[in-house]
């Protein structure tokens, strides 16, 4: 059947786009200008070529309206504290001494002034600096990066639309800052922030933009009535001003909900909504409040979190239904870009067949601009388009690459005993003690050491065939003995190898595990300068032959303290990973446990008696709306269980998570099961060491005492002032003293005084403790 052309001719738009350019330029500028061998002007010009390299590629691709103001040397939220004044006091001197190593300062810290916080943004894997504000907060204007943005960008002749952080978001997502009287909601500076934004709107509608987007992800969470009203109030005051461009108000990670007809009859131009994650809800609340009469629609019907193909008919026939709602139809994907690689030409590694099921940034944005094509002139003008997208759609759910009927007939097997321990955790931790013999306040660390130039040279030179297989394992045993040696030396109790044979924690899995693909250029941004290769999980998940057990028991040989195995748990598996969207993702995560379950196994057969299953994304993966929890939950937890219920009683079970807000999901840690949890806290004052006791934890636990994101060396006195705190919450007899995470992006240097550091605290407090 032939579609109708729509009434008006549909624009081609995207949020956002990935920073980093085709072989991570910013992040070598930024890493150099950290070393002092790049300077900022430098910098500042790769940054700006990189930009203009992003948008001329978004036109000449056919996007009708680039976005401008997404594109930052760290965080965009960094980048709206920035805008809005709101820099911490202990900052304000770097800041003003220099706006760019100021910036940094936020980001990373110094050896003597704290960063600021940094948490999952939603439910992704990308990681934002939490705002600080207090109830004395004086806001200032700033728009000096989003003018100078969007005027680079004019320059080219493209339209532009700069994207900002809208007002709710900003206050929702921000903190207390430190010293704070408890009570205070940030949220209770709107009126305060509001002429802000205006000052910022009026700067940009004289710089010549004619439609500003503010986006508001956070009003796709459950709010309160109050929030709700925060909503109204904000966008009634901002679509009432007379000096501004247009407004789009941009959600996305799921249902609007209750704010739909909040944003509906706010006096705003336009709304942006997700189509992909929650297209049927949006839908319908749409046609509830009937449809945005007068306004434009943008209608995000690309997935931009995931990098399947999308289905061309199926999302015309989504926007099709959109046409009688709104004023106007334009196409975007669901949220920025930043989430996905950049090109899926990079890959050379994939079979050209299935790299024609992949979509990455590039690709998005044709697949954008057809559908943009077809609603405005009608399916004929894309039929080879839409034929093409049939076939490859076909080729992938005929594949045998997604179905393996071993691990198919696997699945439905178990049963819920095997996803329990068989012991009570009292029984358990009696017996782990007692083959362990640890001293109380036990030292350890999560997993990783530094991953030095050296360790990834030789990775690059075994994969170039300028090395041996030889060769590269001598590399790894010498680094492997000297982390051992270390360890030993400085006084830890429980030991790790230090990874140096894997580049990332679900790549180096997934690349032994069938079902999986890997990317040579896959990047996506994690935080700041960190960027990682999701792995694509595109078929039936198993484990041919075991995976750490060789190096974790060649460490063991080297010394008569514990070590850990070191292991990435199934729900991390998925969220740090593309995961196939042709199957409910609960069944991809027990095929994952069950192969993770094998490898538990055979390391304590093979005389490891710690094992470590990290889960850093349970909390991330949550979903966005309360009525969602109990389900995910559900699945997530069992899939831990499953993964490490087959243990002997004395054989101790670990886990580990960071960078999230652990409050909400206490009981799904307790449900965990694990004999010990290490959580992120130093940046957060111990906050989660309080959330355990008033959940009433019953397990060990391991709050950080050390920030491996900055650079700087925490003194023994810190550290040791930062256990006094968690023992206040967790009993010693159950406290673990550790870092906030994995310490392979850290060099050698810090790491070594900053673990002396973290021993001698250990030995100090636990002096300090009572006489049994």
């Amino acid at each position: 059947m032939t579609s109708k052309p729509a009434a008006a001719a549909a624009r081609a738009t995207v949020y956002g786009y990935p920073r980093q350019g085709q072989h991570r330029e910013l992040k070598k500028a930024i890493e150099g200008y950290w070393k002092g061998r790049v300077t900022a002007d430098a910098l500042r010009a790769t940054a700006a070529e990189l930009r203009r390299g992003n948008w001329r590629q978004l036109s000449g691709a056919g996007i009708h309206e680039v976005p401008t103001g997404d594109f930052s040397y760290y965080d965009h939220v960094l980048d709206t504290t920035v805008m809005v004044g709101a820099i911490p006091e202990r900052h304000r001197a770097a800041v003003e001494a220099d706006a760019l190593d100021g910036y940094f300062a936020m980001a990373r810290g110094t050896q003597d002034v704290a960063p600021l916080e940094m948490t999952k943004w939603f439910d992704t894997n990308y990681h934002y600096l939490v705002p600080e504000l207090g109830p004395d907060m004086v806001f200032t204007a700033d728009s000096a990066k989003q003018v100078a943005e969007l005027k680079e960008a004019l320059t080219l002749g493209l339209t532009a639309r700069p994207v900002l952080v809208g007002p709710v978001t900003y206050l929702l997502l921000a903190k207390p800052a430190p010293g704070v009287a408890a009570g205070f909601d940030p949220i209770t500076l709107l009126d305060r922030l509001l002429p802000v934004y205006a000052e910022v709107l009026a700067d940009l509608r004289a710089a010549g933009a004619e439609w500003v987007q503010l986006d508001e992800p956070a009003l796709v969470q459950d709010r309160t009535p109050a929030e709700l009203n925060a909503a109204e109030r904000a966008y009634r005051g901002l679509g009432a001003l007379t000096d501004r461009p247009r407004l789009l108000v941009a959600s996305y990670f799921d249902r609007l909900g209750d704010a739909l007809p909040v944003l509906a009859k706010a006096p705003v131009d336009g709304l942006a909504l997700d189509f992909t994650e929650a297209a049927a809800a949006n839908l319908d609340a749409l046609a509830a409040v009937g449809g945005l009469p007068g306004k434009r629609l943008v209608a995000g019907v690309v997935n931009g979190r995931n990098i399947w193909a999308n289905d061309l008919s199926a999302s015309l026939t989504t926007l099709g239904t959109l046409l009688g709602l709104a004023d106007r139809v334009d196409v975007a994907a669901s949220c920025s870009l930043l989430h996905v690689p950049l090109d899926t030409a990079a890959e050379r590694d994939i079979e050209p067949q299935i790299l024609r099921w992949l979509a990455f940034a590039r690709q998005k944005t044709a697949e954008i601009v057809t559908l943009a094509k077809g609603l405005a002139h009608g399916t004929d003008a894309i039929t080879a388009e839409l034929a093409a997208n049939r076939a490859d759609l076909a080729s992938r759910t005929n594949s045998p690459i997604s179905r393996d009927p071993a691990v198919r007939n696997r699945a439905p097997a178990v049963t819920a005993a095997d996803a329990r321990r068989c012991q009570p955790y009292a029984e358990r931790a009696a017996a782990q003690r007692a083959h362990l013999g640890l001293p109380p306040l036990p030292t350890t660390t999560i997993g990783s050491f530094p991953q030095t130039g050296e360790l990834r040279a030789a990775r690059a030179h075994l994969k170039a065939g300028r090395i041996d297989t030889a060769d590269y394992e001598e590399r790894i045993r010498t680094e492997i003995q000297e982390v051992i040696s270390f360890q030993e030396k400085t006084g830890l109790d429980v030991l790790v190898h230090g990874e140096p044979e894997r580049g990332d924690m679900v790549q180096y899995f997934a690349e032994q595990l069938t079902g999986c693909l890997a990317t040579q250029h896959g990047w996506v941004q994690s935080y700041g300068t960190r960027y990682v290769r999701p792995p694509i999980l595109a078929g039936d998940i198993s484990r041919p032959e075991p995976m750490t057990v060789r190096w974790t028991t060649y460490a063991q040989s080297l010394t008569s303290r514990p070590v850990k195995g070191m292991l990435t748990g199934p729900v991390t598996m998925l969220a740090w990973s593309f995961v196939r969207d042709d199957q409910p993702i609960d069944e991809t995560a027990r095929q994952v446990a069950l192969a993770l379950r094998d490898e538990v196994n055979d390391l304590e057969a093979a005389g490891t008696s710690v094992i470590q299953v990290d889960e850093p994304a349970l909390r991330e993966t949550l979903p966005m709306r309360a009525a969602d929890h109990p389900a995910y939950l559900a699945w997530a937890t069992e899939a831990f269980r499953l993964t490490t219920s087959g243990v002997r009683p004395d054989t101790q079970i670990h886990t580990h998570m960071c960078y999230a807000e652990f409050g909400d999901i206490v009981q799904a840690i307790d449900d965990l099961d694990a004999d010990v949890i290490s959580l992120e806290a130093a940046r957060s004052h111990m906050q989660v060491a309080r959330e355990l006791a008033g959940h009433g934890y019953p397990r060990e636990a391991g709050p950080g005492v050390y920030d491996i994101h900055s650079p700087r060396v925490p003194s023994a006195e810190e550290a040791a002032e930062l256990l006094r705190t968690a023992l206040k919450a967790i009993p010693a007899d159950r406290l673990w003293v550790n870092p906030d995470c994995g310490l392979k992006t850290r060099a050698w240097p810090e790491t070594r005084s900053s673990l002396e550091n973290l021993v001698t605290a250990a030995r100090t407090v636990r002096a300090e403790l009572p006489t049994p």
